[in-house]
């Protein structure tokens, strides 16, 4: 079925006429009548029948007509899904309760005007993966860490924050009470981060991490979800997990959980944007002058060897 002639076929319904719909699509009205008649070759029925006073939906063009409508909205849906100014401007955040959200989020408040859809690839996805998904256009920018080298297909990069950790602990952890805590005094305390893969970019930095100040965090699973996780902090006296000071969590009052920065030297995680160099959204300049700023992490802190 050639959707040319299923458009040819919704105009002559809108227009009422062979002739209305032969100057709507500017084609002949011989045209017109081509392609109704082939369309109900191809269908079988009669889709209209012709009066004096123009031409009038059959039974079967009337069943047909909003499949008619279906076809081609979904060939708009189907273009404007490869033809950048025709769609939203597709992000990466990767996660929801990571800084990258409440990044973007910030460049939403800002140009409200841009049309923006927020994708969550999610922390699997490894960084040659969004790499490659920017490169080909899936996405039209992507939050990550930063590049140790030169990146393919045309991607750039530059870095848009520096986030910090803090620790997470339950109100019977022995520094639950603490305005901060030196990361010297982690040694020795177990710090829960189940289901972290090493083949991604944070399994990476938390191992460089781990190995530089001697810490002893604990990748094991299984793997039940954040609340499962707030669940056992609450209760412990001696667990604890890093959380990004720019990401949110949200757990019950009685929880009483504490969010304690870490200090001496703080680690923070360098966060870039990727972006396409050439055949990019329209708006992606906007987004990369928004957020790209060239920003120093500042004194005092810890960062991993690739950035």
């Amino acid at each position: 079925m050639e959707l040319e002639f299923v458009r040819t076929f919704v105009a002559v319904v809108d227009g009422g006429q062979f002739q209305e719909a032969a100057a709507e699509l500017g084609i002949t009205q011989q045209a017109v009548s081509k392609r109704v008649g082939a369309l109900e070759r191809d269908l079988g029925v009669r889709l209209f029948t012709r009066t004096a006073r123009g031409a009038r939906l059959s039974s079967d063009g009337e069943a047909f007509l909003p499949h008619a409508r279906t076809l081609l909205d979904a060939e708009k849906r189907a273009l404007a899904s490869v033809r950048p100014e025709k769609r939203p401007l597709r992000v990466d955040v990767l996660n929801r309760r990571t800084k990258s959200a409440h990044l973007a989020l910030s460049f939403h408040r800002a140009f409200p005007e841009v049309e923006l859809e927020v994708v969550t690839t999610g922390a699997e996805l490894t960084f040659d993966a969004a790499v490659a998904a920017v490169a080909a256009g899936t996405v039209d920018a992507a939050f990550r860490g930063v590049p140790k080298r030169p990146l393919p297909g045309g991607v750039m990069s530059g870095v848009v924050d520096y986030d910090a950790h803090e620790l997470l602990v339950g109100p019977r952890h022995p520094f639950a009470d603490l305005p901060s805590v030196p990361i010297a005094k982690l040694v020795g305390h177990r710090i829960w981060m189940p289901g972290l893969s090493a083949s991604t970019e944070w399994g990476a930095y938390y191992a460089e991490l781990s190995e530089a100040f001697d810490l002893a965090i604990d990748v094991t699973g299984p793997v039940f979800g954040n609340e499962t996780m707030l669940d056992e902090l609450a209760t412990s006296p001696d667990l604890s997990t890093f959380v990004g000071t720019g990401s949110r969590y949200f757990w019950p009052d009685e929880y009483d959980l504490r969010r304690i920065p870490v200090v001496d030297p703080a680690p923070v995680y360098p966060m870039s944007l990727l972006w396409r160099r050439e055949s990019a959204h329209p708006e992606v300049r906007k987004l990369r002058d928004y957020l790209v700023t060239g920003q120093e992490p500042g004194d005092g802190v810890w960062l991993p060897s690739w950035e």
